[in-house]
C-alpha cells in the first residue's frame, strides 16, 4: 500500500493508535467517526500493510534506574558493505544501545546509549562499543535533560 492512498480515516486511525494503542475498536471507531466494522477492517489492513509494526508497553527508563543517556559518535576504519553489516549486527546485540543511526556526516554512526550511571557507561563504551567491528574512534556527549522523546 502506498502512503498516497491513505485517506483521512486511515490517518486518523494511525494518529489515535500512535498515542493510545490500547483503545478498544469501539472507542476508536467513535473517535474517527466510523462504525466498528469498517474501523476494524481498516485497522487490520494498516497492520498487514506494515503501517502499524506492532504494539508494546512503553517503559519509564527513569523509574527503572536508567537515567544516564549518552550520545556516541562512532567513526569506522572501514565503510565497505561487509564492515557496515558487521558493525550493524554487533550493535543489535548490545541492549544498552537504544538507537543507532548511520549518518552522512564527518563520522559514521550516532548511538543513543542508556544506562544507570557513568560507571556503567564507561563499561559499555570500553567493553562493548569500542570492541565492535571496525570502530576506530568514538566521541561521547552526555545528555543533561530530555526535552522531547517519543514516536510520532
Amino acid at each position: 500500500m502506498d502512503s498516497t492512498v491513505l485517506d483521512r480515516f486511515d490517518r486518523a486511525i494511525l494518529q489515535v493508535m500512535a498515542t493510545d494503542a490500547r483503545i478498544s475498536v469501539t472507542d476508536l471507531a467513535q473517535r474517527i467517526g466510523l462504525s466498528k466494522s469498517p474501523t476494524q477492517t481498516r485497522l487490520k489492513r494498516l497492520e498487514q500493510d506494515g503501517y502499524i509494526k506492532g504494539y508494546r508497553a512503553i517503559l519509564d527508563p527513569i523509574r527503572l534506574g536508567l537515567d544516564h543517556v549518552a550520545f556516541v559518535q562512532v567513526r569506522l576504519s572501514d565503510t565497505r558493505e561487509a564492515a557496515l553489516s558487521a558493525f550493524n549486527q554487533g550493535v543489535r546485540e548490545i541492549p544498552e544501545i537504544e538507537q543507532c543511526h548511520m549518518l552522512a556526516a564527518d563520522f559514521d554512526y550516532l548511538l543513543k546509549v542508556r544506562v544507570r550511571d557513568m560507571a556503567a557507561y564507561r563499561s559499555v563504551l570500553g567493553e562493548k562499543i569500542s570492541a565492535l567491528p571496525h570502530v576506530s574512534s568514538t566521541s561521547t556527549y552526555v545528555a543533561m535533560q530530555a526535552v522531547k522523546e517519543g514516536a510520532l
